[in-house]
């Protein structure tokens, strides 16, 4: 069984080195291959010629008369009732025992 796994191991370890020294020999011969083509270069943009803009000349706008509003009579505004006072209960305060929490100042600016 041993020696099954090592021949396999062995195997798959070969088929590895083979495939990346082909990959390798297949890059190089490509690129000795292909001659190197520079870019075309194209002619400079023509400049766009400016278009003339036309000018229009709109008419007047119509004068538009709203009719008037209608005097409308509304019955006099209610008066509100008072709010009531609110009292609220009296903050508590904080036990004795719990000791306050303050971060701790880095070192780096502490030491100048």
């Amino acid at each position: 069984m041993a020696r099954r796994t090592a021949a396999s191991s062995l195997a798959l370890l070969a088929l590895l080195l083979s495939c990346m020294a082909m990959s390798s020999v297949a890059r190089r011969l490509e690129e000795e291959a292909a001659p190197k083509e520079e870019e075309p270069e194209f002619p400079p943009h023509l400049p766009v010629p400016e278009l003339p803009v036309p000018e229009h000349e709109l008419p007047p706008l119509p004068k538009v008369e709203l009719p008037p509003f209608p005097e409308v009579h509304l019955p006099p505004k209610p008066e509100l009732p008072a709010f009531p006072k609110v009292e609220l209960p009296p903050k508590p305060e904080m036990p004795a025992g719990i000791p306050e929490f303050h971060f701790p100042e880095p070192e780096a600016a502490a030491k100048p």
